[in-house]
């Protein structure tokens, strides 16, 4: 979990860096030239456009349907990030006998303890980091949806519902939805794990990083991840529908 932290307050900051990138200001076209913009940020924007035109020049819509298709191609990752997490889940069990065997904080101790759990690991099949792959993945994705929305004229000056798709939302709606269908998707996730405070830290850290970005950019990037997580709500719903199941009907009975 503290390597997922780490990860996350990395990309971040890639995240923020690259879209303060002098190139922001260049319009992306099919002459742009450079790895980054030749196979990430004009196919977006190539994609967005056609897609656009096919359903009446309305590039909210564009967005949307890029959106769905973009989680669709990356639907096997995140599939795999769910199997992995309800895999650590079951282990949880002889993890915590791990530390209670090695509880001792002195070196030796501690590395007998990790090297314990990479066995226990490796003899169920689990990879720990398997959950961090779909988020390397989608930083690109996001990063380049940035550049493309800003660097397109087209999108830029796009209207969808009550935004400027190339403004910040002026009723601060979508960040907020944002914000909130992250929460919900993140409590998913961890559905029947047993919590700690580095869990509980990040279910609240991640949405409000959203939040705080999402106030900033685009309203068309607030868009994009609003659609996304209403993606993995609904995907996680039908992979983790026992364990959420079972979740409800535990807080039923504490209430009785």
């Amino acid at each position: 979990m503290k390597k997922r932290i780490l990860l996350l307050f990395g990309m971040l900051s890639v995240f923020v860096l690259l879209t303060g990138c002098s190139e922001i200001k260049k319009p992306i076209t099919s002459e742009s030239t450079g790895f980054w913009n030749e196979y990430i940020v004009y196919p977006l924007s190539w994609l967005i456009k056609e897609v656009a035109h096919l359903l009446g020049d309305n590039f909210g819509l564009s967005i949307i349907f890029v959106t769905i298709l973009i989680r669709l191609v990356l639907l096997p990752l995140m599939i795999k990030q769910t199997k992995s997490s309800k895999a650590m889940q079951a282990l949880q069990p002889e993890m915590k006998a791990l530390k209670e065997k090695y509880s001792s904080k002195d070196q030796k101790t501690q590395q007998k303890l990790q090297q314990e759990t990479m066995a226990l690991f490796s003899k169920h099949g689990v990879n720990p980091m398997a959950g961090c792959f779909p988020l390397i993945v989608q930083m690109p994705i996001l990063i380049g949806f940035y550049h493309a929305i800003s660097r397109t004229e087209a999108i830029k000056t796009g209207t969808f519902l009550w935004v400027n798709l190339g403004d910040k939302d002026p009723f601060y709606i979508l960040p907020l939805v944002a914000g909130i269908t992250t929460f919900i998707q993140q409590k998913m996730m961890m559905a029947g794990q047993e919590q700690n405070p580095q869990m509980a830290m990040m279910l609240w850290m991640m949405p409000i990083m959203i939040v705080f970005f999402a106030f900033s950019f685009p309203a068309a990037l607030s868009l994009y991840w609003v659609v996304g997580n209403i993606f993995m709500i609904v995907q996680t719903y039908f992979i983790k529908g026992p364990d959420l199941r079972a979740m409800a009907t535990g807080k039923a009975g504490e209430k009785k």
